[in-house]
């Protein structure tokens, strides 16, 4: 919630910012994937229209690359003990599916450059993306590339 409604996620009552994401989850589209394992979450990834997201634009670096509605895929979640086992990536592949079946051109990711920042993150890193078929588009500082994936030849 907090990139949806900046820094009245951090002074509102927690039951505010619940009740704010299930009128989201009522409403529409679903502001993300759950990865499960039987019937236990072990992974969840915010994808949604970027407009959805505003606080994107209030980071100079992750500004629009531009006026195409992208989707954008801006937050990530791994339990431990399911991390390194495949979860972001099967997380990005549905994004990628759920993202073509809302008609959006392209999907869009903000990942950490390992090769450059020891930073680990919420938003997963290029390398991961980059084997998943995303191109930097933008990289306004070095160590966070902004990185798209043209959804033309994605699978639905």
């Amino acid at each position: 919630m907090a990139g949806r409604i900046g820094a009245a996620y951090r002074t509102r009552p927690p039951d505010q910012n619940k009740a704010a994401l299930h009128a989201i989850v009522k409403r529409g589209p679903p502001p993300g994937l759950l990865a499960l394992d039987g019937d236990l979450a072990v992974g969840w990834c915010q994808v949604t229209p970027r407009a959805h997201v505003p606080a994107l634009d209030r980071v100079p670096h992750l500004k629009c690359v531009d006026d195409a509605p992208v989707w954008s895929l801006s937050c990530f979640y791994v339990r431990i003990g399911y991390r390194r086992k495949g979860v972001m990536k099967a997380l990005i592949v549905e994004a990628l599916r759920m993202a073509k079946r809302a008609k959006a051109p392209a999907l869009e990711a903000y990942p950490f450059d390992a090769a450059l920042s020891p930073s680990a993150s919420s938003t997963g890193f290029a390398s991961t993306f980059k084997r998943a078929g995303f191109k930097i588009v933008a990289r306004r500082i070095p160590a966070r590339p902004i990185m798209r994936h043209d959804l033309g030849s994605v699978a639905e």
